[in-house]
């Protein structure tokens, strides 16, 4: 038998001549056409722990709200779709009618319909609309939408961060996608990668205490109760090292060329994360809510401490982590990250240390002061 010949859905639209490399298109499809057509890349993580997709999860809510204004009757709705199509997807222009500003060339567009189950198209912006859309009654309803050819998935990332620059994404799922990227990035995520690449390699480093105790936003649901550890904390402590003159990981980035020692900044993470598990090892792993120094405020107090310990600390000097760990004794009696009273921050309970920069400077300042002194009494 010779194989069904592949079938295609056809409709006029619009080739902007933005880039040759993505050819950008206009065209309208109904609700039901485009969940024929288009999937979600969900944001996952596969079974060797490789980066997966890169939508958020469905805002239950909203969607409901959409899908109720969409079968009220009197509708508008302008908001277009942004989908990346498959290579196979062809345009075929109309020559009678081809525009001829330079900037637009009418013609008709062929996308091939799906195949043992994989669409070819994913939505890049406009998740909770489409759903909405599907769960309507209004499965004739056109659609506006914008779409261009990357197949990739690296290339839908990048699209999926700039479109929503603008928009309350959550920070998690920024900083997570962020490593995945190769491409010359604005100023306001680039200055957020290497944070983020290293929050990731903390959270996959078999040396690395904090090994899948990050909470990401690809974390699946049954493995939310060991990721006791928000990455946003782990990634604001990184930053203010990097950026800070005084910062233990900013020797380690060349600010004229833009390279960056991943190898001894590693190194660094590690013996000093190390030591501190040494140290506390009765208050590591556990939720912020039975430990303090696994909540926002006790890991980035540990990290300014990080920044004055280890910068007298050479991370290729032998039995580094020893000598940290000595060092942080030094602070281990004043501390009280599962039970107690902090004495020296005027009695407060060890649970009402929180996230806030009161709390933060206070406790910065006491551990500093106590490693510095090296004798708890005097603080």
């Amino acid at each position: 038998m010779s194989p069904r010949p592949r079938r295609f859905l056809r409709r006029s639209a619009l080739l902007i001549q933005q880039n040759p490399r993505y050819p950008l298109y206009l065209f309208t499809l109904t609700a039901d056409e485009l969940r024929q057509i288009a999937d979600i890349a969900r944001l996952n993580r596969d079974e060797a722990g490789r980066l997966v997709g890169y939508q958020r999860g469905v805002a239950a809510r909203h969607v409901r709200n959409i899908a109720e204004y969409l079968n009220s009757g009197d509708v508008l709705f302008p908001n277009s779709i942004i989908l990346a199509l498959c290579a196979e997807v062809r345009f075929r222009r109309h020559r009678s009618r081809t525009m001829k500003d330079g900037i637009a060339v009418t013609g008709t567009i062929e996308i091939p319909l799906a195949v043992n189950g994989s669409k070819p198209a994913w939505i890049v912006d406009g998740q909770q609309r489409a759903i909405a859309l599907s769960q309507s009654s209004r499965g004739d309803f056109p659609v506006p939408v914008n779409a261009f050819v990357a197949a990739d998935t690296a290339t839908q990332r990048e699209h999926f961060l700039r479109v929503n620059m603008t928009r309350p994404l959550p920070r998690g799922l920024i900083t997570e996608l962020l490593p995945e990227l190769a491409t010359i990035l604005p100023p306001i995520l680039a200055e957020r990668k290497i944070p983020a690449a290293l929050c990731e390699m903390l959270n996959s480093d078999p040396k690395s205490p904090f090994r899948g105790i990050i909470r990401r936003a690809s974390t699946p649901q049954g493995q939310r109760r060991q990721a006791v550890v928000a990455d946003t904390a782990l990634i604001k402590m990184l930053e203010d090292s990097l950026k800070s003159p005084s910062g233990c990981l900013f020797p380690y980035r060349n600010i004229a060329t833009g390279e960056t020692d991943f190898a001894r900044i590693r190194r660094t993470l590690l013996i000093y994360w190390n030591a501190v598990w040494d140290t506390f090892p009765e208050a590591w792993g556990l939720p912020p809510s039975r430990s303090r120094l696994m909540h926002s405020v006790g890991l980035r107090a540990m990290g300014r401490l990080m920044d004055r310990v280890m910068n007298g600390v050479h991370p290729d000097i032998p039995q580094p982590r020893r000598l940290v760990r000595r060092y942080l004794d030094r602070i281990a009696p004043i501390c009280h990250w599962t039970s107690g009273r902090w004495e020296d921050l005027g009695g407060l309970r060890w649970n009402e240390l929180q996230n806030v920069p009161s709390h933060f400077r206070m406790l910065s300042n006491l551990l500093v002061r106590s490693y510095v002194w090296g004798d708890s009494s005097s603080t």
